[in-house]
């Protein structure tokens, strides 16, 4: 049976999410949790089949939850089985934040 990815966070990625979810609770008391589960949910996914999901710019692949419009952007380090997100991001945003991230490693 194949081991699981470990994840990793670039340190933006918790801007990402706090800031995200201090705007959802700001349009309703407990949206921001609902927010966060989708969240988690959609990572629990990708941790299980990152392979599914195709390369969009780079090395980079790009998940959605299911129900808010956020896409997180993760890559595959196979050699230390890791899957690394570099962002979580509004899905109307400008992508380039996404990539800028990339280009800096």
């Amino acid at each position: 049976m194949k081991k699981s990815y470990t994840i990793f966070y670039f340190d933006e990625v918790e801007n990402d999410v706090a800031e995200a979810k201090a705007w959802y609770k700001s349009k309703q008391n407990g949206l921001e949790k609902r927010f966060a589960k989708a969240i988690k949910f959609a990572i629990v996914n990708l941790q299980k089949t990152p392979t599914a999901y195709s390369i969009r710019y780079k090395n980079v692949r790009i998940a959605y939850p299911a129900v808010f419009p956020y896409a997180i952007h993760f890559y595959i380090d196979k050699p230390k089985n890791m899957i690394v997100i570099t962002a979580i991001i509004f899905a109307g945003r400008d992508p380039d934040i996404a990539k800028h991230r990339i280009n800096k490693m």
